[in-house]
């Protein structure tokens, strides 16, 4: 492992044709020690940290069996219409004087239309003028005209999780599609917009799918990976899948380290399985994280995470 970190660093790229079984029997503290010398090559000790806000919460159209905010679930999850945009702005305001890099307003839904996708643009120009903070946006499958928009807003980056492989997807999901996902990725990278696109582990998935999704994404050349442990949520059908191992999250987000080397690899969701809300995750390959209050999980405390980064040695400045 010490020895393929050193040839990606020297510009080995790993593809769908080679042979990455090696990732499946390579001894985990080896493999995340590489992972982490990856890390420390191309992206140096700056950890990013993002907040979201779940801007319209409740009767998603899709299915996706992971999801709390599917309307073909039940899961007495809070369902209101977009939220007002200066209480958008002030949550934006809070969460960078609390040093948060990045913020991000997402909406249940297939896709932000009409009226809600107008208050949503107001908000980012609103959020754009009165703060520093990068601002992304998250709103389901959209047009090239709609990214277009955003990026006219002041929103720089993108989000649209891939969710799992391209044979797995419709396990997972059938009312929109794989193929869905990848026209919305090109669109938002053609409009001028960075990606931010990822997805759940533990959702059933075999490791060749987890493989399979790294080296998508870096086919797919995205600028941040969010990688989330499924947290099995009462009322969706995967409520009762088995919570996956701290030991396979870490070799996971070493793997998409390895084939993923510029890219941001985002600790999201699941962070409570792991030891001190994930520290060994930033010495396997991590560079960035979700802090704050999740959508519909819970989330992790901003100071204390600024303290645990600092402690482990990384520079939290933009």
């Amino acid at each position: 492992m010490k020895a393929l970190a050193e040839k990606i660093i020297n510009g080995c790229r790993l593809k769908r044709e080679d042979d990455l079984n090696c990732f499946l029997t390579a001894d985990l503290e080896e493999l995340c020690d590489g992972a982490n010398r990856i890390r420390e090559f191309f992206r140096g000790n700056k950890i990013n940290l993002c907040a979201i806000i779940n801007g319209r919460s409740g009767k998603c159209s899709e299915n996706c069996k992971f999801c709390a905010q599917s309307g073909h679930h039940n899961t007495g999850i809070a369902e209101y219409g977009f939220l007002d945009g200066d209480v958008i702005v002030e949550d934006c305001k809070k969460h960078e004087a609390e040093g948060v890099h990045r913020y991000s307003i997402v909406t249940a839904g297939r896709a932000l239309k009409g009226e809600d996708f107008t208050k949503a643009l107001l908000a980012y120009r609103k959020m754009k003028e009165e703060c520093r903070i990068d601002l992304c946006a998250s709103h389901g499958l959209l047009t090239e005209e709609d990214y277009i928009a955003l990026k006219e807003a002041g929103v720089m980056r993108y989000h649209e999780n891939i969710e799992t492989s391209k044979r797995n997807f419709p396990n997972i999901c059938t009312t929109h599609t794989y193929e869905d996902k990848i026209r919305c990725i090109h669109s938002a990278k053609k409009a001028g917009l960075e990606v931010c696109s990822g997805g759940i582990i533990g959702m059933g998935e075999t490791w060749e799918d987890r493989i399979d999704m790294a080296v998508s994404l870096a086919e797919l050349e995205v600028d941040s990976i969010p990688i989330n442990a499924l947290t099995p949520i009462k009322g969706t059908p995967l409520e009762d899948v088995p919570i996956i191992s701290q030991e396979d999250l870490l070799r996971t987000i070493a793997i998409f380290r390895y084939i993923n080397p510029k890219a941001d690899i985002r600790l999201a969701a699941g962070r409570d399985i792991m030891d001190h809300s994930g520290e060994k995750a930033f010495l396997s390959g991590t560079n960035a994280t979700i802090t704050g209050n999740m959508l519909t999980t819970s989330g992790n405390n901003i100071k204390e995470d600024i303290t645990m980064l600092e402690k482990l040695g990384f520079d939290l400045s933009k």
